[in-house]
């Protein structure tokens, strides 16, 4: 709790004198207003409303929180002091789940959600600066695997279309469950970190994918559902996606120019798919994945989530051999906020210990003060770009 007071009274370093509208808000709209203390006061105009609270993740504080109704019909409520970052919110209004109609909306929980930045202290790292910019592009494909067209996001480094003789290594950068392949970009900054990292040095140019993360084929399976999701991604990230990209775009397609990480299930899936396929990647980052080391083998009790880990054993032996491990992977990175659920601090860390103390090379990044939220997550891809490809 001191930690959180901490960050949130640290974040008034970065707001302004008076109370202002957070970027997020839609043009023209008043609210919500971030107050000059670290609240958030929060409106919603519902005369005819009994009840409505505002709730969202974890950097919003406890919630959900009551708002008042005035003599208008203007309902509004000021939260407690927020920790910096991108937080999810919605409002509770008689008992249904509402956007806020002066809020931008962005996939989030498997929803149109909306929103609210809060600005964190010296954390330019994200912001949108006067440097070289990238573009985003809208990459369509057709799935043979998935027999479906699907979209992915596609990030190319400054200058890409002007040095057109320059080929570039690849990073597969993937979403967590309930978003989709437009979160790294839009919640998460990915192109303003990565342009900004490129400007000054610390990161070398490269291209990256962020696609959606789901997948299924129309086939039997006997394997529960995790597993065959996972194993239908993983062949369209082989066998379509790679491809699509390669051919599409000027990478350098070969292991030791291509990267894959993923934070959350997007961390699952990487682990899932990379550790197999040393053929494929040298470069491998897992952000917020919970450990589960046996999904492709037989069902624990508890379906793995806290199963000792064995780094013999784990993931079919990718860590038997220490010294080859080393060998085949140029890094493998992994990373977790210190507010985050025991699931991912305690199988992400005690993974790392026990694969340090096996001798296998490990990074590991704690992203101090944050939870399971974009804010980590940016964090994570700050420390990490500059590792790549080096």
């Amino acid at each position: 709790m001191k930690q959180l007071i901490l960050l949130a009274a640290s974040a008034l370093l970065a707001l302004p004198a008076a109370a202002a509208v957070s970027e997020t808000t839609l043009p023209g709209a008043a609210g919500p207003t971030l107050q000059p203390d670290g609240r958030i006061t929060f409106k919603l105009k519902a005369p005819e409303a009994r009840t409505v609270q505002v709730a969202g993740g974890d950097g919003l504080g406890a919630g959900p929180f009551d708002m008042t109704k005035g003599t208008d019909g203007l309902w509004t409520v000021t939260t407690p002091p927020a920790v910096p970052g991108f937080h999810y919110y919605w409002f509770n209004l008689d008992g249904v789940r509402v956007n806020d109609p002066a809020s931008r909306t962005y996939i989030g929980y498997g929803l149109e959600t909306s929103a609210i930045e809060v600005p964190e202290p010296g954390a330019g790292y994200y912001e949108l600066r006067d440097v070289p910019h990238g573009a985003v592009r809208d990459q369509w494909y057709f799935s043979r695997t998935a027999g479906q067209w699907r979209h992915a996001i596609v990030y190319t480094p400054p200058g890409y279309d002007t040095d057109i003789k320059t080929h570039y290594p690849l990073l597969i950068l993937q979403h967590g469950s309930g978003e989709d392949e437009t979160g790294w970009t839009r919640q998460g900054r990915s192109n303003f970190i990565l342009d900004n990292l490129i400007a000054a040095g610390t990161a070398r140019p490269m291209i990256v994918v962020m696609d959606r993360g789901y997948a299924s084929k129309d086939q039997p399976d006997t394997l529960d559902g995790t597993r065959t999701a996972f194993t239908a991604f993983e062949e369209v990230v082989l066998h379509d996606l790679i491809p699509t990209v390669d051919a599409a775009y000027r990478t350098i397609a070969d292991r030791e120019h291509r990267a894959m990480a993923g934070l959350s299930m997007g961390g699952m899936q990487t682990l899932f798919i990379s550790l197999h396929h040393p053929e494929t990647f040298a470069y491998v980052a897992n952000l917020s994945g919970p450990i589960i080391p046996d999904l492709r083998g037989p069902r624990s009790t508890d379906q793995g989530f806290h199963d000792r880990f064995d780094s013999k054993t784990a993931f079919e032996g990718a860590f038997a051999d220490p010294a080859g491990f080393n060998r085949k992977f140029k890094l493998f990175w992994m990373g977790v906020g210190t507010r985050e659920p025991a699931v991912f601090r305690d199988t992400i860390g005690g993974a790392v210990r026990t694969l340090k103390s096996a001798g296998v090379k490990v990074v590991y990044f704690e992203s101090q003060g944050t939870a399971h939220e974009w804010q980590t997550w940016r964090r994570d891809l700050n420390d990490l770009a500059p590792r790549l490809f080096r």
